[in-house]
């Protein structure tokens, strides 16, 4: 909140060791000093002094570190804000006026609006590729966490200061979409899906199609056949892949609105398939590919004998089976060239399932083989699955699968009878808004909280817990910010200092918002949504807490005047985080 004077400050420390020949580093690091009666920032000075001993200075690291920041502390003059310096133990510690500190974070937050915490652009562009679910199938729970995850990583980069596409990659072909296609074919002719649940209708089809293939003796031929005219380009086999397939689009599309979802960019494997057969053998005439098709095997690429390496770490790469069709290794090199040559990025990031780790691994290793300067720019963002209460993980063979289309229905109609009980006097229209964006609330949050790499449990006890840690909890704070505010009915007092003493709980809440800016730059750089949950958890706490301890209304003069600058302050700060997880928030519930 003070970082113009934290720059002129950095300047004056910089100039001060130069004047000492004491080599300086190209900018300081800075952290907060949590709340001690005072708020404050400070630097350290053990790399300064680790420098000088690298260049030959004999001296003990720590004890330098002190007296170059005693040295500084002696020669700075502290602009107007500051109360004091002090060098500690290779630190120096600087000290902000409390007061002076609380008006600004206040100002800051209300201001900016919906931009308090978004950073400066960068330049940087982007690419997310996220959801990727395969046509002529219905959405599970398990694709919930690609969907969510990319989207929100999505939304913390472009928050952040980057520029960001979202791309979406669509497995669209294959011998299961042709398996699909023969039974709609042989038993659907002329049929058309559901106004609404598409998805659920492809699904079914598709389930039918398995069940019909183990009893059709033809069935095999008959798909293997299809195949054939789908890869001949025989007009109708092809018009009826397009036409099914966009079914499975406007299913897809159904769900990604309900989640409010948005994508720049769409890709399919059909696209890549066109061109990957050309990129195989472009590697095989390279030496890097071996083509063992004439005794019947696949086109691969062996990566450690390629690499020297006596251990298993990249081990085969298949690209093309012994039939000449090409397999998804060689469509995603492909793919990683494409993204490149439809947008200048500086990063490409792919959020798929952890056990794809391995092939990404080798589809890179084998791009940075082939000569592709690319390959320092493009990242596999892994995440665990979504297992069902009592750890069952998601599998279709042990009817242990929950469409996406049920559990979205579920999470609405729990979150209306949950209105219903806490706040019966609602309007209809009112209550379906709010069991609306509390459903969905309840299904993000929960997989946005939990560490990418580790396994994700939904349950619905805890998903819908209005007093733990759940996105009703953040919505409620949230909603009583908007109650608070409204019953003030006065317009919100203009900018000012706070006299009185700061009760702890006006200290933490505004502490809390300090830190916005701080922990969105934090989530982009580790690509963590779980900085942002922890972030929106804590601030709806320290705002409860603050709401419970705190009078507002009942307060008097400056100090209820202050008081609801800063509940609006935390009502704009806890509204933007929502916003970048993509949560709503309901004006009541």
């Amino acid at each position: 909140m003070f970082d113009r004077e934290q720059q002129q400050l950095e300047e004056l420390i910089l100039r001060i060791l130069a004047n000492h020949d004491i080599p300086a580093p190209e900018e300081l690091k800075w952290s907060s000093i949590p709340f001690a009666g005072e708020w404050g920032a400070a630097t350290a000075f053990f790399q300064v002094a680790a420098d000088e001993a690298r260049n030959g200075k004999p001296v003990k690291v720590p004890v330098r570190a002190q007296e170059i920041a005693e040295l500084v502390r002696s020669n700075l003059t502290l602009p107007a804000g500051f109360t004091r310096a002090e060098a500690v133990r290779g630190y120096l510690n600087l000290y902000y006026q409390t007061g002076e500190f609380s008006r600004r974070v206040v100002d800051a937050a209300l201001d900016d609006g919906e931009d308090f915490g978004r950073g400066t652009p960068t330049g940087e562009l982007v690419m997310v590729e996220f959801s990727q679910p395969n046509t002529h199938k219905a959405m599970h729970v398990g694709h919930m966490r690609t969907m969510l995850l990319g989207d929100v990583a999505a939304n913390i980069l472009q928050f952040s200061g980057s520029e960001v596409v979202r791309a979406n990659y669509f497995g669209d072909f294959g011998r299961d979409v042709i398996k699909w296609m023969w039974n709609f074919a042989k038993r659907h002719a002329g049929e058309a899906p559901p106004e609404q649940n598409v998805t659920r209708w492809m699904g079914d089809l598709y389930a039918e199609s398995t069940k019909m293939l183990a009893e059709d003796p033809d069935g095999e031929a008959e798909i293997l056949a299809m195949f054939a005219r789908w890869e001949a380009h025989d007009p109708e086999v092809r018009e009826l892949w397009r036409t099914t397939r966009q079914w499975s689009l406007d299913g897809f599309n159904e769900i990604y609105e309900i989640f409010e979802i948005k994508f720049d960019q769409l890709y399919y494997e059909s696209q890549m398939e066109a061109k990957a057969k050309h990129a195989v053998m472009d590697l095989v005439k390279a030496g890097i590919a071996i083509d063992e098709r004439e005794n019947g095997g696949p086109v691969i690429v062996k990566l450690d004998e390629l690499l020297g390496l006596d251990d298993e770490t990249y081990r085969v790469l298949v690209l093309m089976r012994s039939d000449s069709t090409t397999l998804y290794g060689a469509w995603d090199l492909v793919l990683a060239k494409t993204k490149f040559e439809d947008y200048p990025l500086d990063r490409s990031i792919y959020v798929v399932d952890v056990r794809q780790s391995l092939h990404f691994k080798q589809v890179f290793k084998t791009l940075e083989l082939a000569g592709w300067d690319k390959v320092d720019k493009v990242l596999h963002l892994p995440y665990e699955i979504v297992n069902l209460p009592g750890n069952v993980t998601m599998s279709s063979r042990e009817g242990t699968v929950v469409l996406l289309e049920d559990l979205i229905r579920e999470a609405i109609q729990r979150a209306y009878e949950v209105s219903e009980e806490r706040n019966p006097e609602l309007d209809e229209a009112a209550r379906q808004e709010v069991a609306l964006a509390v459903g969905i609330g309840a299904i993000k949050f929960p997989l946005l909280a939990r560490d990418n790499t580790k396994i994700a449990t939904f349950d619905w006890e805890s998903a819908l817990d209005f007093n733990g840690r759940a996105a009703p909890y953040l919505q409620y704070a949230y909603v009583r910010t908007n109650s608070l505010l409204k019953r003030a009915e006065e317009t919100l007092p203009v900018s000012m200092t706070p006299e009185h003493e700061l009760d702890p709980r006006e200290v933490a809440l505004i502490e809390m918002i300090s830190t916005w800016p701080q922990v969105v730059q934090r989530a982009a750089q580790d690509l963590k949504t779980l900085e942002i949950t922890n972030f929106s958890y804590d601030l709806s706490k320290a705002f409860n807490e603050f709401y419970n301890t705190c009078p507002v209304l009942k307060a008097e003069g400056e100090v209820r005047a202050f008081r609801l600058r800063l509940v609006a302050a935390a009502r704009q700060t806890i509204g933007n985080s929502l916003r970048v997880l993509n949560i709503p928030t309901p004006e009541v519930m």
